[in-house]
């Protein structure tokens, strides 16, 4: 765990990897996993599921990635664990990642055996709720392996302009 946080920790100075855009879905071969360290990849993957899920408004699916005790911060708010995001910000997510398009632009992280961190930048664009959306978002999502899987145990989003 202490390597891969002391990686995090000095990822914020280093440059993120500029990736081609990526429109929603997953990577594939050539594409920002396949740019990240092997492993991270699977980590990598738990969080374009967790998009996907979430475009797709798979509530369920997308709370199952999450492990109990995640802590979600978003536009200067928190929610303390699943349970809470779920009842709140989870349906809310979900309706706007559906009537927009975000597309990842770079993406970096690392993992150890037990802890991974993914970093995102992207852009989405599109309308919700009758306004225009063209802004340019950062993501880290910190995961934890429990036998054998990956659960997303932090998330903070971040956008603006």
């Amino acid at each position: 765990m202490r390597s891969c946080l002391t990686a995090f920790c000095l990822s914020i100075s280093l440059p993120l990897l500029a990736i081609p855009g990526q429109a929603h879905g997953p990577a594939k071969k050539g594409g920002v996993s396949a740019t990240l360290p092997e492993a991270a990849r699977a980590a990598a993957a738990v969080v374009d599921a967790f998009h996907r899920s979430l475009r797709e408004g798979e509530l369920d699916a997308t709370a199952a990635l999450l492990a109990n005790d995640a802590l979600i911060y978003e536009s200067g708010g928190v929610e303390r664990n699943k349970a809470e995001y779920a009842a709140h910000h989870l349906p809310a997510d979900a309706a706007f990642s559906r009537a927009t398009i975000r597309t990842v632009t770079a993406q970096s992280g690392d993992a150890d055996a037990t802890m991974a961190w993914i970093a995102t930048q992207s852009r989405t664009t599109g309308s919700y709720k009758g306004r225009t959306i063209d802004s340019a978002s950062t993501e880290t999502m910190i995961l934890r392996r429990n036998t054998g899987n990956w659960k997303i145990v932090h998330i903070h989003w971040s956008s603006g302009k």
